[in-house]
């Protein structure tokens, strides 16, 4: 028995990811994003994780999300608490995974209706620069 509909009216779906893309219904983006459950998808401006600072997080809290899946690019890495400090004090929850698994886990959520923003790197493979 199916419970879920296919489609969310006017929920942000990431319907497809590949190193450095990635689609939201049916608009690509080739660059690092945050998608927010309903709304407008914005660019995010760290390219690559080395560049992830304060504010890139502090960004996020404008959205109201209850949790933030962070995608950190190829490979999962975490980081440091000091850049997650604004939403911690908010009491937002923080998941981190690499971003092929973000963009999963953020479908799920959203198809349960939470507020989530998934903050996406979009990596570009070494052998593909």
């Amino acid at each position: 028995m199916k419970f879920q509909p296919d489609t969310l009216d006017g929920v942000n779906t990431i319907t497809r990811h590949e190193a450095g893309r990635l689609w939201v219904g049916n608009t690509p983006f080739a660059h690092s994003v945050l998608v927010p459950w309903v709304g407008t998808v914005r660019p995010w401006a760290p390219r690559e994780f080395g560049q992830l600072g304060p504010a890139d997080f502090e960004a996020i809290v404008a959205l109201q999300p209850e949790l933030v899946i962070f995608g950190s690019g190829l490979r999962m890495r975490f980081v440091p608490p000091a850049c997650l400090r604004a939403l911690i004090e908010r009491r937002i929850g923080v998941e981190t995974m690499d971003s092929a698994a973000a963009c999963r886990t953020y479908n799920v959520l959203v198809s349960e209706r939470r507020s989530v923003v998934a903050a996406v790197l979009l990596e570009v493979p070494e052998a593909a620069r």
